[in-house]
């Protein structure tokens, strides 16, 4: 198993969730986060200008088991870029072990619901 985060514009995460439930990836979890990038631009606003090295994204985590990996990140990268500086990162992790606490079940199977 492996856990998948990407941090990606507050803009794409709708293509993204789109993107990810075409491919059955329909459990995550997401966050809105701030980062620090290296591009500082002042803007100018009513005569004083801001600072805008401080970025808003949107940051998503995903457990899926190993043979979802590549249509996982494949389906994030082709939502999420722009082809512009600060499209965002993706991150991939081993997962240990999973235990689904309501049945005390463990293991890769822990990760779908049962039909």
């Amino acid at each position: 198993m492996k856990k998948i985060e990407a941090i990606i514009r507050l803009t794409k995460y709708e293509e993204v969730r789109k993107a990810l439930e075409e491919q059955d990836i329909t459990f995550f979890s997401y966050w809105d986060v701030r980062g620090v990038g290296t591009a500082i631009e002042g803007h100018l606003y009513r005569g004083n200008v801001y600072d805008t090295s401080i970025i808003e994204r949107r940051l998503i985590s995903i457990v899926v088991r190993d043979e979802n990996v590549d249509k996982t990140v494949e389906a994030i990268t082709r939502a999420a870029r722009t082809g512009e500086i600060g499209d965002g990162r993706v991150f991939i992790a081993n997962v240990e072990e999973t235990y689904k606490i309501r049945t005390g079940e463990s293991g890769p199977e822990t990760l779908y619901v049962k039909k």
